[in-house]
């Protein structure tokens, strides 16, 4: 089993010191989907959403929650964001959310694509929870990930 690295000799919590890393481009890639009802989903596509254009807004927010994700997730490193896009895909049952982040840093930006993802997804429930309370989220995942030591990763 190997070390976990947020926990020092004594069992307590701490921030992983990455000093020693050197800086190389990072760029991690993540997903999610959201159910909503047939009606509600029209009214998505068609932005006759009361609140405004839904997926619009959702992509700002996933953005945003990607470049403040060490304010939400403990022991998250802040990172300088060099790019993140957020595209949200109307699908037959719902909304999929992709979210892509990159840094050139010591760590990688997993965290930040999954944390982008997540406020996408909410977001659409909090514009469109009027229309539809039986919203479901889920298969919020790291689709892949590349750069740094552990090298590269690509969900199966």
């Amino acid at each position: 089993m190997s070390k976990l690295t947020h926990l020092d000799d004594s069992g307590a919590a701490r921030m992983v010191d990455i000093s020693a890393k050197p800086a190389t481009r990072r760029e991690a890639t993540a997903e999610g989907f959201i159910h909503v009802a047939k009606d509600a989903l029209q009214a998505i596509a068609e932005q006759t959403v009361k609140k405004g254009d839904v997926l619009a807004i959702a992509r700002i927010a996933g953005i945003m929650a990607a470049k403040r994700t060490a304010d939400l997730i403990p022991l998250c490193h802040p990172l300088p964001i060099d790019a993140v896009s957020v595209d949200l895909a109307i699908e037959a049952t719902g909304i999929r959310a992709t979210a892509t982040v990159a840094t050139t840093h010591g760590t990688g930006v997993e965290m930040e694509a999954l944390t982008a993802v997540s406020a996408a997804l909410l977001t659409v429930y909090d514009m469109a929870k009027a229309l539809d309370r039986t919203m479901c989220i889920d298969g919020i995942r790291l689709l892949r990930k590349s750069g740094g030591r552990s090298g590269d990763f690509i969900a199966q």
